[in-house]
């Protein structure tokens, strides 16, 4: 009989390092897949369901100002022989709510008085090179948001300049 228990110990020892093992996949598995979870649960961008409604909502809107056309300073490096010259400029006004529109509309003549006290200044070398223009158009864009506010202009997109 003592060789019998014998026999079974060694089965039951044998046993018992594959029940062991079979024990510590399985935990590593469950403690893997735990910290996996958590961190798509708490860790992971989050997405909120109102904010992202929110933003498929608002639509971008464009707001063209009349056409301008204003005298500009006389140039003293190059004065022009038949008089004053003219620039025109139509502009269009990049609004990132179209719910904000109407609002902006109605200071219409604000924004445009804006404009013209500030062209009228210019000179036409001002005016030369891509670099000059983008330099005007951030000018206007910032007293553009000067006259709006609390309202909110995304860009100023020139559609016509021409100086005569």
């Amino acid at each position: 009989m003592a060789e019998e228990e014998k026999a079974a110990t060694a089965e039951a020892g044998g046993g018992k390092p594959k029940s062991k093992m079979m024990l510590l996949i399985i935990i590593a598995v469950v403690v893997l897949g735990g910290g996996i979870g958590g961190y798509f649960l708490l860790l992971a961008p989050k997405k909120d369901k109102g904010e992202h409604a929110e933003v498929e909502k608002k639509v971008t809107a464009f707001l063209d100002i009349k056409d301008m056309m204003i005298g500009m300073s006389p140039d003293t490096a190059q004065p022009t022989i038949g008089g004053a010259r003219m620039m025109k400029l139509h502009v269009a006004l990049e609004v990132a709510d179209a719910k904000e529109l109407p609002a902006i509309q109605a200071l219409q003549p604000r924004i445009e008085d804006i404009f013209q006290v500030y062209l009228r200044e210019m000179r036409p070398v001002d005016l030369q090179g891509s670099a000059a223009i983008l330099r005007l158009k951030e000018e206007l864009l910032h007293r553009v948001n000067l006259a709006v506010q609390p309202k909110k202009i995304d860009a100023v997109l020139i559609k016509e300049l021409l100086i005569q």
